[in-house]
């Protein structure tokens, strides 16, 4: 681990440190600047609701980012702080085709932002470490898969939907419209921050931030 000398820190809630990404408006579109993040990451394809690599892919990415946390936690300077939630990049190789329909189409990145800050920063060789360590006490499939590395946004348009993902449509058309109506075009990908679980919530009380990057 890369630390300072810092002894007994609280536990840092870094979803109210990067509060302008991770807590937006129920009812505006608001303009963010995103600045290069780390993620744990792993690729697949196909619809999510019956895609068993995407549920082996959640999987892992949880079950290294709670293994890097406790780490961390148990390290030199006692630092805690909350996990960060599960994200996903979405998209089709023909964007004009893309359909919410049409799920079994789909490509997809899930991925989990590993934080950090002045007192600690996760690194590749940390990743290396927790992902054996949750190899030999799980075996889990999809940990091959996973890579770690930094994602650049920059400037990105996004605001909260409540409800089921099948109700999305209106809020990703109501970001896309206050992209083109401020003069600017679309770049990047669909990206999706799940506030909720929904494996556990209600799909009427589901809470995700929809998040679509610009030039």
């Amino acid at each position: 681990m890369c630390f300072n000398m810092v002894k007994n820190m609280e536990k840092i809630d870094f979803k109210k440190e990067l509060k302008h990404l991770y807590v937006p408006g129920k009812k505006d579109v608001v303009t963010v600047e995103v600045p290069e993040l780390k993620f744990l990451m792993i690729d697949g394809e196909g619809d999510p609701k019956t895609s068993q690599g995407y549920k082996d892919a959640i999987e892992a990415l949880f079950a290294v980012s709670y293994d890097l946390k406790f780490s961390i936690k148990r390290g030199p300077l006692e630092i805690d702080y909350g996990a960060m939630p599960l994200e996903g990049l979405w998209w089709v190789d023909d964007m004009s085709k893309f359909s919410i329909e049409e799920k079994g189409d789909w490509k997809w990145t899930a991925m989990i932002m590993q934080p950090g800050n002045e007192d600690f920063e996760i690194s590749q060789e940390d990743v290396k470490q927790s992902i054996a360590r949750v190899q030999k006490k799980k075996g889990l499939v999809a940990l091959p898969k996973l890579r770690f590395e930094l994602y650049d946004e920059g400037h990105s348009a996004q605001i909260m939907h409540i409800g089921p993902f099948s109700d999305e449509g209106p809020t990703i058309e109501k970001i896309h419209d206050h992209i083109e109506k401020s003069g600017h075009k679309r770049k990047g990908l669909h990206h999706e921050i799940y506030l909720s679980d929904f494996r556990r919530t209600a799909p009427e009380k589901l809470r995700t931030i929809i998040r679509q990057p610009f030039e």
